[in-house]
């Protein structure tokens, strides 16, 4: 079979290698799509994996199983990592803390003509898709559901809150439209690509920040009544947005890190204003199997579709044009890696 093994950034070579070999339990899955998501392309995420066959957010047709749960033909989600469900963590719904889930891998990765999902991962966070949702919406699901897990678990947003998206790559547009879901009074985005900006309003965001042309924290306080935000959302993983982001918050309100900085970095903070402004601090770190479902039904109402974020469709043979896409990060929000012209919604 065909892979996609990246060895550095700009080097995606594709490779044969054999097709898994499945346990007692495990499942066989065709590819139909598999996004190419943001971290994928950080630089130092790339080179401690490397060489790898990446990719975490597939759909596609199980093709071998002698499983109970699924059939062949089953067109199915895979999580790549799936938690016991038992430990302490998971019982905190910490799930992403568990060493099970941790441990937990599709084989070898979801940018691949063929995956093998362990026994586990079939049990605990793979689902059939709805026989309305394409490959390419069912692709969303992983991403949405860490939109949902930040939002709703992490960050308990409340109707009516007022929200700051720092940062409108892919992640930051499908968090737009889920904090609208969930019903955000304000909805303000940040960025410095003219094109996200606007992509950001047609999101449903009320409001968009060039912040290479405007003072982030002044323009957010001037848009909220002078108070500042309920809730800001920092996705670059970057000190010097994540230092912004905190300058926006209003007292009471939340600030999530949603992507980390790389491990030497460290991000100053004034304990006297977090305490007098009863500031919170959190962060997000992908999702589990309530957030997966919780997504899926997200994207079957329509809150988030391909339709809507889709912006650069590759085949297999192309990975390498797709990871540059990401990685420049100009105009486009959400690239997919299609394994077949059937499986693509146009």
């Amino acid at each position: 079979m065909r892979v996609a093994r990246i060895y550095d950034l700009g080097d995606v070579r594709i490779e044969q290698q054999p097709v898994p070999t499945l346990q007692p339990g495990d499942a066989l899955v065709r590819m139909a799509v598999c996004g190419i998501c943001t971290s994928d392309t950080f630089p130092w995420y790339v080179r401690r994996k490397a060489p790898a066959v990446l990719g975490h957010e597939p759909t596609g047709t199980i093709v071998q199983t002698d499983s109970s749960l699924f059939d062949v033909g089953d067109r199915i989600f895979i999580h790549h990592h799936a938690p016991c469900m038992t430990c302490r963590h998971c019982q905190r719904e910490e799930y992403s803390m568990c060493p099970t889930w941790r441990s937990s891998a599709i084989d070898p990765g979801g940018l691949a003509e063929y995956v093998r999902v362990p026994a586990h991962n079939l049990a605990h966070d793979c689902f059939r898709l709805p026989d309305e949702m394409s490959f390419e919406d069912g692709a969303l699901i992983e991403p949405v559901a860490c939109a949902v897990q930040a939002l709703r678990r992490k960050c308990r947003l409340k109707s009516g809150d007022r929200v700051l998206i720092l940062g409108a790559g892919m992640m930051g547009q499908i968090l737009i439209r889920v904090a609208h879901h969930y019903g955000a009074s304000i909805l303000i985005a940040a960025d410095r690509v003219p094109y996200r900006l606007d992509k950001a309003i047609e999101m449903g965001a009320d409001h968009a920040i060039d912040v290479s042309k405007d003072d982030l924290s002044s323009a957010v306080k001037e848009r909220t009544d002078g108070d500042g935000a309920d809730l800001v959302v920092v996705c670059p993983g970057s000190i010097d947005a994540m230092t912004s982001g905190l300058q926006c918050v209003g007292p009471g309100g939340t600030v999530c890190l949603f992507t980390p900085s790389e491990s030497r970095e460290r991000l100053p903070i004034s304990p006297y204003d977090f305490w007098f402004n009863h500031i919170t601090l959190t962060t997000s770190y992908s999702c589990g199997p309530s957030d997966t479902r919780e997504a899926a039904d997200l994207i079957s109402k329509g809150a988030v579709t391909a339709d809507q974020i889709v912006t650069h469709r590759y085949f297999l043979d192309q990975a390498g044009d797709g990871f540059k896409t990401v990685s420049d990060a100009g105009h486009t929000v959400k690239t997919l890696i299609i394994f077949d012209k059937e499986h693509a919604n146009q």
